[in-house]
């Protein structure tokens, strides 16, 4: 067959003609006799009657690969680029992260820029299980990936989302193919979005704790600036991403919303919104992005839940006077910061590291 390269609605197209002969069909014919009909050779070109071309896009066929990735080409150039991005399910309390980025895509739309090659490298599939859906009537299975798009509409900066899973296998390729991809659109930001439990009310404002660089971030409203954590244990391999983000100058941020240990919801729309409000301060994103009627619609439902249980009220107001007792300052300075535990009352202390215990320790 011969296949030609042609340019369709901006898009290189593989354009195959169907012949036997490896060439296309000659526009000219054979001239036949006065008086008889013309009977078609199909010996010679038994496929005569498709002369329609088939033309499959090009992506199909010519992928560039970066690093374990492959993308469709051509792949935009940047002169700078940002990416938002979520690790699953390593600090995606609530599916927070998840729920982010699906918000942030369906409302600007986004367009796929690539995958993993072979994803199988680094997940095993019997813990990221591929799922099976109906689609037109055809079965179509999706498998876990690791996924790479662009938001439409975002050019000051341009946005990049990307789906990272926590791999379970080769997570030194696995880094260093982010970071090739990371280098190859002129990334200058990444900023990592989640969620984590906490002690902290449902009956007050979600707080967000941001990083740049691994330091507590300052001068954004809507931020809780805390004291550098003293957590030692178990933690995700990609974390040692930081590292290798500041060996090529790309700004490290970080936004973590604190969600309500005890309500454990599959699905927390207030911790989204409250990501999206800090995302839309950062980008000046429009204010109708988070969905705060949600979350609140979700929350009162809690409350009812809670009513007529003494235990969980107590617990509740418990964590209310803490909640209450970090932003009873005067100033949005000492608003914003954590007291000393020294400060606070001595029930307090014992209930919050009771709580710690648990949080650390769930099993």
């Amino acid at each position: 067959m011969i296949a030609n390269v042609v340019l369709i609605g901006g898009r290189r197209i593989w354009s195959i003609h169907p012949a036997l002969n490896l060439s296309c069909p000659s526009h000219t014919e054979t001239p036949q006799p006065i008086g008889k009909t013309p009977i078609p050779d199909d010996t010679k070109h038994p496929i005569r009657l498709l002369r329609v071309a088939i033309s499959v896009a090009l992506w199909q066929y010519s992928l560039m690969k970066i690093g374990s990735f492959e993308f469709q080409e051509p792949i935009p150039a940047f002169e700078e680029a940002h990416v938002i991005a979520m690790l699953y399910p390593w600090l995606d309390a609530g599916s927070v992260g998840t729920l982010t980025l699906r918000r942030l895509e369906r409302y600007f739309g986004s367009q796929e820029l690539g995958r993993l090659e072979k994803p199988g490298n680094f997940f095993d599939f019997t813990r990221y299980r591929p799922t099976t859906r109906f689609r037109n009537g055809q079965r179509v299975q999706r498998v876990p990936n690791t996924r790479v798009s662009q938001l439409e509409g975002r050019t000051d900066p341009p946005l990049i989302v990307m789906q990272v899973r926590e791999p379970h296998a080769n997570a030194e390729d696995y880094i260093g193919s982010i970071i090739e991809v990371l280098k190859a659109f002129n990334v200058t930001r990444y900023t990592r979005i989640g969620a984590m439990y906490d002690a902290t009310p449902h009956t007050r404002p979600l707080q967000v704790t941001g990083t740049l660089n691994g330091e507590p971030m300052t001068g954004l409203r809507g931020l809780v600036s805390r004291r550098r954590s003293n957590y030692e244990g178990p933690t995700s391999i990609m974390n040692t991403m930081s590292q290798e983000l500041t060996k090529y100058g790309i700004e490290d941020v970080s936004f973590m919303v604190r969600l309500p240990q005890y309500a454990q919801l599959e699905r927390d729309y207030a911790g989204t919104a409250r990501v999206l409000e800090i995302l839309s301060t950062v980008y000046n994103l429009p204010g109708d992005l988070p969905d705060t009627e949600a979350g609140k619609k979700q929350y009162e439902e809690l409350d009812s839940e809670i009513t007529g249980n003494p235990a969980a009220q107590e617990l509740v107001k418990r964590l209310e006077s803490y909640y209450d007792s970090r932003h009873s300052g005067s100033s949005d300075e000492k608003a914003d910061e954590e007291p000393e535990e020294s400060d606070l009352p001595a029930d307090i202390q014992t209930f919050l590291s009771d709580m710690s215990q648990r949080l650390d320790n769930p099993n």
